[in-house]
């Protein structure tokens, strides 16, 4: 990620695997990655004509705790962030039925899952800590659905009066 307001690329990113592409007319391409092995940038090793670093790569700290309920509690906010998104714009808007039940797996995939919310994805991503993650996830999903259901009371309320 390149910070839009300092113009300074993150130390932390991953790898992705390219699933889909397509040629657009004008040369430009829509690329479908899925994101691989993250990773923290040492140094640039070259800048031209592409950058070039040494890496280490970074994984989630191990833990104990059982993070299954907090995954569990994660998943119920993400369904109703989805179902309120979904009567707020009058769309049938479903998860996919394949989506992770390991807490781990659950929390990389809402991450990458942000759209719109840049910054916040980078932060998740840096973050090797699996339960600070669901927590995270947990707050961030906890608002977007109370503004939703704020939204969803007041569309109701004017529907019924018109």
């Amino acid at each position: 990620m390149v910070d839009p307001g300092q113009g300074k690329i993150a130390n932390v990113g991953c790898c992705a695997e390219i699933t889909e592409y397509q040629r657009l007319p004008d040369d430009r391409m829509k690329v479908l990655s899925m994101g691989q092995q993250r990773f923290r940038l040492l140094e640039y090793v070259r800048e031209k004509p592409y950058r070039v670093g040494l890496v280490e790569w970074i994984e989630d700290k191990p833990t104990q705790d059982d993070l299954r309920p907090m995954a569990t509690e994660v998943e119920k906010l993400l369904r109703d962030v989805v179902r309120l998104s979904g009567k707020l714009t009058e769309q049938e808007i479903e998860l996919p039925e394949d989506l992770p039940d390991l807490p781990m797996e659950l929390s990389y995939w809402i991450a990458s899952n942000l759209y719109g919310a840049a910054t916040e994805q980078q932060a998740l991503l840096e973050m090797q800590d699996t339960a600070n993650r669901l927590q995270r996830e947990s707050e961030i999903l906890t608002s977007t659905r109370n503004h939703l259901a704020a939204r969803t009371v007041l569309k109701d309320t004017f529907d019924q009066k018109l």
